[in-house]
């Protein structure tokens, strides 16, 4: 899938937490946007594709379409039969899926030219084992795409959005703001904005079930180029997306933004890298 549809990305985006199956769906149109940044890195044919972390599964079946093979694996099953069964509608061969965990990878060193990481590593406990991993499965010549937000981030922060625009992370806390949404999207969920009513909080809370913080890695800046360098790993590109509200409101200071502790890690909305084996 490398047609960027943002009309089919938003309409799927909306309905994602209904099922699993809409999320896979939901990815499987989203990933045109990161075949287009890696195409954008100079990264256009690859042949042995690891997703690490996949989710639905939806990205697998979108870059099994380009590559000679894809494999994509969660630490449990729960995606498997939706990700097969997106293939299949798809008609999508050169696919498939696996329970195995990120930071104890069953492949040989050397098994795949591209890992995809896309929003996963803040919810692995090990960060550094996992990015060790990443770089160990990885061919000499290969490339890891890794996406992320920091933490303190709206986005980063995994929170729905209110109506009333509160960073309620910043004021009380994450384990605070954390318990407020799960009791908000299971009582009030129209103090929520119209995006967050398509929220895993909302559907959580419609199903009656207790929702788990699965945000584990607490990223930062400084933190994540940290565990880069000391997995083995460099940056061939680093792309650093800062709020469109300071960007448009304040542009000078939204400049130096990348530059300032605290402040990046609560107005830089996403961290994308390409990363290649630093074997020197």
């Amino acid at each position: 899938m490398r047609t960027i549809d943002d009309a089919a990305i938003r309409k799927h985006a909306q309905v994602r937490f209904r099922s699993e199956y809409d999320y896979a769906v939901f990815e499987y149109w989203r990933s045109a946007k990161v075949l287009a940044y890696l195409e954008s890195a100079g990264l256009r044919r690859f042949d042995r594709v690891l997703d690490d972390g996949c989710g639905g599964g939806g990205m697998c079946v979108s870059f099994a379409e380009e590559a000679r093979s894809v494999v994509g694996i969660e630490p449990g099953d729960r995606f498997r039969e939706v990700g097969s069964r997106l293939a299949a509608e798809k008609h999508v061969k050169n696919v498939s899926f696996a329970e195995a965990d990120g930071t104890a990878l069953p492949f040989k060193s050397g098994s795949f030219d591209l890992v995809l990481s896309h929003s996963v590593i803040e919810h692995v406990a090990d960060p550094l084992a996992y990015l060790k991993e990443a770089r160990r499965v990885l061919t000499a010549g290969g490339a890891m795409l890794l996406n992320t937000a920091p933490y303190l981030s709206t986005s980063g922060s995994h929170l729905p959005k209110y109506k009333l625009p509160l960073p309620l992370h910043l004021v009380a806390g994450r384990r605070a703001a954390f318990a407020a949404a799960c009791w908000v999207g299971k009582h009030k969920p129209h103090w929520f904005d119209t995006d967050s009513q398509a929220s895993s909080y909302v559907t959580a809370g419609q199903r009656g079930e207790d929702k788990t913080d699965d945000l584990l890695y607490h990223a930062t800046l400084s933190n994540l180029r940290g565990h880069i360098r000391a997995a083995g790993l460099r940056p061939r590109r680093e792309d650093l997306a800062v709020s469109r509200l300071l960007t448009r409101t304040l542009p000078p200071l939204a400049r130096l933004t990348p530059a300032i502790p605290v402040l990046r890690d609560i107005f830089v909305t996403n961290m994308q890298y390409v990363l290649v084996r630093d074997d020197k």
